[in-house]
């Protein structure tokens, strides 16, 4: 008889390196079958987008929170697509949108599988640079950090040894039962997460939880998607990414600089700014897409503020330099 595939659940406030990690998993599971579902909290689809070729192939789940907009009669007939016996998958990983309720997702799960899936934990990933001031404004990220079976304190290299530190602590006095892992890059062993299962009190816990015991974390929050036809000037880009209200948190998505310059892939979180530069996919029209995800989102200003970023001159010559402290 088959074993049950397991479905792991990998979480992670905004930001915080999710994408980064299933692609590192990806990449170096290759004995592994890997079916992804990925939940963009927005339209765009970014997140699904960027997620590297995997064997079952992704599906993606967007414009909404997958704790909040798919119930388990419609969750359901997915996973089992996923892990049937015909599906040749070794594991499934759902990867949540930034703002999911982590113990919905894992109820989801678990009332989801059936004769050919189990639950296989829950991940949390932290962005260790961002996490000590994002936890001041929600409070339920310690929670979120209880819950989990393994944490990935991600971007140990941006916070510092001592910071580093300091979130450790609070993640184990958050999280007395899981292992702990700091890394740069998501690049988390993947056997690990493959080991990764249920640990004691987890039940305990989720029947403590009532829906009505705390806002859920996406209250408030609203995602703009923005676009430019026109290619984009690379130190107005800068400036607009920077120069950002601080309640548009997250922005994601693709830039375009002009005809024979690469896909600028955008990651801004917080005060942080990253750059990727890709080829652009063959067939894939060239234009800016970007998502921004945050609370209290002036959208006209943003619109506005992209639009500012346009070249007039499409021909124009201009120096990608500005970009090479971001690009990673």
């Amino acid at each position: 008889m088959r074993r049950r595939v397991p479905v792991l659940v990998l979480a992670g406030f905004l930001g915080a390196g999710k994408t980064t990690l299933l692609n590192h998993l990806l990449t170096h599971s290759r004995d592994t079958r890997i079916g992804v579902v990925v939940n963009d909290f927005g339209s765009v689809g970014v997140d699904a987008m960027l997620v590297g070729r995997a064997v079952g192939g992704v599906v993606p789940i967007g414009n909404g929170c997958l704790c909040c907009a798919t119930d388990e009669a419609g969750f359901a007939p997915l996973l089992a697509r996923l892990t049937g016996p015909r599906s040749g998958i070794d594991v499934v990983v759902v990867e949540a949108s930034g703002i999911a309720e982590p113990d919905r997702l894992v109820a989801l799960v678990q009332a989801a599988t059936g004769h050919h899936a189990l639950f296989g934990g829950l991940v949390e990933v932290v962005d260790t640079a961002e996490f000590e001031d994002v936890r001041r404004l929600h409070t339920e990220l310690d929670r979120h950090v209880g819950l989990a079976d393994l944490v990935v304190l991600n971007k140990s290299d941006l916070a510092g040894p001592e910071r580093t530190e300091r979130v450790r602590q609070l993640a184990r006095a958050a999280n007395q039962r899981a292992p702990i892992v700091v890394t740069n890059e998501g690049a988390v062993d993947p056997r690990l997460l493959y080991e990764v299962t249920e640990t004691p009190g987890r039940q305990l816990m989720l029947a403590q939880l009532d829906d009505h015991d705390h806002d859920h974390l996406h209250d408030g929050y609203r995602a703009v998607a923005l676009s430019a036809d026109r290619p984009l000037d690379p130190a107005a880009l800068v400036a607009f990414l920077r120069d950002r209200a601080p309640d548009a948190y997250r922005v994601k998505g693709f830039a375009d600089l002009g005809d024979g310059r690469p896909r600028h892939v955008v990651h801004a979180v917080g005060r942080q700014l990253r750059l990727e530069r890709t080829p652009w996919p063959r067939g894939a029209a060239r234009r800016t897409t970007l998502e921004v995800i945050g609370r209290d989102l002036d959208e006209p200003a943003l619109v506005a503020g992209l639009r500012a970023c346009e070249r007039e001159d499409p021909a124009a010559a201009d120096d990608l330099a500005v970009l090479d402290p971001f690009v990673a």
